[in-house]
């Protein structure tokens, strides 16, 4: 099922996430409803508070070759490094910025059988893994962006900048 994405302002999007403490068939329905949100809106992640879950969940997919990502109770453990990157996000349409995230990450998590593991990320998936998981604790991008960008100027900033 898709569901429509919560636009800001939303009290829910500014609300830490409740963790997941059984995974139902419910909890493994609304993953996969959550994917099929993520691409039906062209995004690469989506935390369940953006489709009014409130529930420590979120789904990665920044491209086919690294394939999807079920992050339940996701929890940073490990950071390090900086790197300042464009961001925008499903619930804040047409606004875009500069924000400053570690350049790797180690994640805890659980899948959708209850296994726990811990994911290395580099790079851009760990920026959207990042993004997504300040979802789950109510935090909103916008307020770490440091330079906004009008959509207009995005493929320009984006190709001015690929080497940095």
């Amino acid at each position: 099922m898709r569901y429509p994405v919560v636009i800001y302002p939303n009290e829910i999007l500014e609300k830490p996430a409740q963790e997941v403490t059984v995974i139902t068939d419910e909890i493994v329905q609304l993953l996969e409803d959550m994917r099929e949100t993520m691409i039906a809106h062209d995004g690469i992640g989506l935390a369940a508070p953006q489709i009014g879950k409130n529930l420590r969940m979120a789904v990665v997919e920044i491209d086919e070759e690294s394939g999807l990502f079920e992050l339940i109770n996701p929890e940073i453990i490990e950071a390090s490094g900086s790197d300042i990157d464009v961001e925008g996000c499903l619930s804040f349409p047409n606004i875009y910025g500069t924000v400053e995230r570690a350049k790797e990450i180690t994640v805890r998590y659980f899948d959708r059988e209850g296994d726990e593991y811990e994911l290395m990320a580099t790079e851009y998936f760990a920026r959207a893994i990042q993004h997504e998981i300040e979802h789950l604790d109510g935090k909103l991008f916008t307020d770490k962006i440091i330079e906004r960008i009008a959509p207009e100027d995005l493929d320009a900033y984006t190709e001015a900048h690929q080497d940095d």
